[in-house]
């Protein structure tokens, strides 16, 4: 019979008996390594919009983590020899089997992260598409052929399958970064070893009840993919541990910092994706029907927690005002759209935890000190939850020390500006450069922009919003956003190790520099 404790739980409760569908219990283990078996301490998973329990989940220890690690390097030595083409029909089938639960993940990550059901759908979404993407990129690895300067030899480049490669995720996206770097890395023949952040253990608990079903179903090593739920001491052995040639860290800056030194320190790959203070530039000619809407989904979306959420907004002094007043008039209609984030009608939910509460707070106060004013918003809501009302703040300078820093929170400065030259210079003045905007209708303004005076940023968009990458599209940005690059494009390289091959198919020995030897 169920405890008391057990029988409050939300997956208790017969509103919540689809999270079993996922594989989900009272009592999870969080380790994976090839079986589910963990020995560390208990924590349980909170829904931030009521700060009630899901489920409860044991972390893992090292001795867990070492488990995970020596088995899935075993299964790497395996996986590495499957021709490419058969590693993506694999990941095609983790992709189908995603789509089979897509929904109910999707309502998972609305339960236990706290963004809006559609967000929800979205990300599981984004995860099989870049299944979808990985697949085809497995009959398509480039290589070159390179013209020798010697009589009878060609230079080839040839690319090669990395090893077992460590991901750690955040929050914000618990199981669509984490498919980013699952999908590639799987085609090009790695393994791997994944810490979720401590906060969304269920949603990796699902995802990897995911992957074991198709490694199992086609008679694979199940520690291919490997899961350790756990804090701080995971992170860190993964930073250390030279049997992880790549660690992929997604998170802060000051973190991600933290991990690079280690890596490096060991001669590894580290792969950052860290913070974002992104802008959006309003020019004079801007179409104001797209601004507002782009501006508002990219500032209030997620409650402000995407490392591409749009933090300062430059707008000409000419349309200063109208913009201004546009955008209050917006972000007055969200709260009649606040609410239970499983909700289909609700459009902004909670923060994802009381940590997020508090730096909401804390840069308010900041701001206010700093000469800023509040337009809109600035309260936490009195409701169940971790709610905050979506803020507006204008009259600071654009260098003031809370604009030039990153709040993961529902917080836009408005500022005012003269010039394109000065609104590109404000744009790149920050330390992060992850992802940027500009609305415009003037060609020479718009390629101004992406030229090599323009955004610094990884990703710089025109009359579109700040958030929603393409997976088509290497995903991430430069300075302390870390220069790192998952999803599209050419970033499969990064999981794979390149060999220089020069061939001799002549009967002769020249020698570099001109040589020669008699023997």
């Amino acid at each position: 019979m169920a405890s008391t404790s057990q029988k409050s739980l939300l997956i208790s409760q017969p509103e919540f008996a689809w999270l079993r569908e996922l594989g989900l219990k009272e009592d999870n283990a969080g380790v994976f390594s090839g079986k589910w078996e963990a020995s560390g301490a208990v924590t349980q998973a909170i829904n931030p919009s009521t700060n009630k329990a899901i489920a409860n989940v044991k972390l893992g220890t090292s001795a867990d983590y070492e488990v995970a690690v020596k088995n899935s390097v075993e299964a790497y030595h395996t996986w590495k020899f499957i021709p490419a083409p058969k590693r993506g029909e694999i990941v095609r089938q983790i992709g189908d089997e995603l789509r089979l639960k897509r929904d109910h993940l999707g309502r998972l990550i609305s339960l236990e992260m706290g963004k809006i059901l559609a967000e929800g759908i979205g990300e599981v979404q984004e995860y099989i598409d870049i299944c979808d993407y990985a697949t085809g990129l497995s009959r398509m690895f480039e290589g070159k052929v390179l013209p020798s300067e010697r009589p009878g030899h060609v230079l080839l480049e040839a690319w090669n399958p990395l090893g077992c490669v460590g991901i750690i995720s955040a929050f914000n996206f618990p199981m669509a970064v984490y498919g980013w770097n699952n999908a590639i890395a799987l085609i090009c023949g790695d393994s791997m070893v994944w810490k979720p952040s401590p906060s969304t253990n269920l949603c990796g608990i699902a995802i990897q009840k995911v992957i074991e079903t198709v490694l199992q179903r086609n008679s694979l090593p199940p520690a291919l993919c490997t899961l350790v739920c756990g804090g701080t001491d995971v992170g860190v052995a993964m930073s250390k541990d030279d049997r992880l040639p790549l660690v992929s860290f997604t998170g802060s800056t000051q973190v991600g910092l933290k991990v690079a030194a280690e890596v490096q320190a060991r001669f590894g790959r580290p792969l950052l994706e860290l913070g974002g203070n992104n802008a959006v530039v309003v020019a004079e000619d801007a179409d104001l029907n797209m601004v507002i809407p782009s501006v508002v989904f990219g500032s209030v979306g997620t409650a402000g927690q995407r490392c591409t959420t749009s933090r300062r907004v430059f707008v000409h002094d000419s349309i200063y005002e109208e913009v201004l007043r546009r955008l209050t008039s917006a972000y007055a209609q969200v709260p009649a759209r606040l609410g239970d984030p499983l909700d289909k009608q609700t459009l902004y939910g909670p923060m994802h935890s009381q940590i997020g509460v508090d730096s909401y707070l804390k840069t308010l106060e900041e701001a206010q000190q700093q000469g800023g004013k509040i337009v809109y918003g600035g309260k936490v809501i009195p409701r169940e939850g971790n709610y905050v009302e979506p803020t507006i703040i204008t009259e600071l300078p654009h260098d003031a020390a809370v604009v030039l820093k990153e709040t993961f929170a529902p917080i836009l400065f408005v500022l005012r500006y003269r010039d394109i030259e000065e609104a590109i210079e404000w744009n790149n003045e920050v330390q992060q450069g992850l992802s940027s905007s500009l609305f415009t209708q003037n060609l020479g303004t718009m390629f101004k922009w992406l030229g090599p005076g323009g955004s610094d940023c990884g990703i710089v968009n025109v009359n579109t919003s700040t958030s929603g990458a393409e997976i088509g599209g290497a995903f991430g940005g430069n300075k302390h956003t870390g220069g790192g690059r998952e999803s599209g494009s050419d970033s499969w390289k990064q999981y794979m190790r390149r060999s220089t091959c020069t061939i001799n198919y002549s009967k002769d020995m020249p020698l570099a520099q001109g040589l020669k030897f008699d023997f």
